[in-house]
């Protein structure tokens, strides 16, 4: 199927079922339960849930398939957003221009950044992009730009947003309520949000999350079918050894670069998504820390893997946005059948690893795997996979030896 084998056909099937099930899935406990906590099946957490997942799989296909390590493709992420909030204040509140241009913008820097960083490989690559995205960073907080052109281009800390003095060419400034438009998709809402009580239950089906679950789907199309690719293998084999590839007197740097420009558009693919939900873009999103986010997703999903940055995004918002919000308060009504003096103890020790102590429930999680999982999440499933194989080989093999008739 779209020129898929079996195997990576029925991976896209999986992750299409997993996502448009995802408000089902992700609330697996009642609203009025103690553990509705865990509960992530709302719109926000979903939407960054599919956004981080497109991010971490651009960078997987730089990093996963060349060994090129980037400490700042969060550059890429943050150039997305601005541009697609520009194109809704310019141009038209819908999100088709806006994250075309994004992908574009992305794209555009990545070659320019690419083309530089590319003539040096391992740790000092890694270094030459994090120095780019710095000062991209410190570029847009400062609103340097906007200094020079005598308007402001990033809005300095503040971050760029909407307002109702648009100059906007297609569409009204402002609704007749005096509020400022919503970005929509040729007239649909994306923040359209339809609840659905069952039982106890409460799922939420939100517009916007199914547009961002669809691209989502795209582009991780688009990824396997760069890894199958001659152009992936090639990619391949210069992360394998690269030093035997000169030797062949192959120049690599046109390959390294494609890479990194399609990295770069998926970074900003994601910017431009981020911008269509919630259409502010500030520097934060450049920051080192984003850039080393995407790295430990990838990682703890599976460098090199399709479906490995998919799960390592949805593991590491899933802590970000569920552990962080556990208090003191939450952690009391959990152990509230312990005896006083114990529960206060098992509540002290707890509240270390959760609420803003949650990156060491993350960090000590992210050492494990390293450890022991190598290959990620992905190898602990294959792993767990494998081990059942084994016991139901092991369970055929068993009744063949029964079954046979005795000489």
């Amino acid at each position: 199927m779209f020129g898929l084998d079996k195997k990576d056909t029925t991976l896209l099937i999986i992750v299409a079922l997993l996502v448009f099930l995802a408000p089902f899935l992700l609330n697996p406990f009642p609203a009025d339960s103690a553990m509705a906590q865990f509960n992530a099946g709302y719109p926000d957490l979903m939407q960054r849930f599919v956004i981080f997942g497109i991010f971490a799989i651009g960078f997987n296909i730089l990093f996963g398939l060349t060994g090129y390590l980037s400490f700042g493709h969060a550059a890429f992420l943050g150039v997305g957003s601005y541009a697609a909030v520009w194109m809704f204040k310019l141009l038209t509140m819908n999100v088709i221009p806006a994250i075309v241009l994004a992908v574009i913008v992305g794209g555009l820097f990545a070659a320019l950044i690419g083309y530089i960083t590319l003539r040096r490989s391992g740790i000092y690559f890694s270094i030459l992009t994090l120095a780019f995205a710095q000062m991209m960073f410190a570029i847009a907080y400062s609103d340097l730009i906007g200094r020079f052109v005598g308007t402001s281009i990033t809005n300095g800390e503040t971050g760029l947003q909407l307002t109702l003095n648009d100059p906007r060419i297609l569409g009204e400034s402002a609704t007749p309520d005096g509020s400022i438009p919503l970005t929509n998709l040729f007239g649909w809402d994306m923040r359209s949000t339809y609840q659905m009580d069952v039982g106890a239950w409460l799922f939420q089906f939100n517009f916007g999350y199914y547009f961002c679950a669809v691209v989502m789907l795209i582009a991780f199309f688009l990824s396997i079918r760069i890894f199958r690719s001659p152009f992936g293998l090639m990619l391949r084999a210069v992360k394998s050894n690269q030093q035997r590839m000169n030797y062949t007197g192959l120049n690599i740097r046109p390959y390294t670069l494609t890479a990194f420009i399609i990295s770069g558009m998926y970074a900003g693919l994601a910017g431009g998504l981020m911008a269509s939900m919630d259409p502010l873009a500030g520097a934060e999103r450049m920051q080192w820390t984003a850039s080393g986010e995407v790295v430990l997703m990838t990682i703890l999903g599976g460098a090199g893997t399709l479906i490995g940055p998919v799960l390592g995004a949805g593991f590491i918002k899933y802590f970000e946005n569920i552990f962080s919000k556990i208090n003191e308060a939450t952690l009391h009504q959990w152990f509230s059948f312990l005896p006083d003096g114990l529960e206060t103890f098992v509540v002290w020790v707890a509240e270390h690893f959760v609420g803003s102590g949650w990156h060491l429930t993350l960090g000590i999680l992210f050492m494990l795997v390293v450890i022991f999982l190598p290959g990620g999440l992905v190898e602990g499933g294959q792993k767990i996979g494998g081990l059942f194989s084994r016991r139901k080989q092991a369970d055929e093999k068993s009744k063949a030896t029964k079954t046979e008739p005795a000489e």
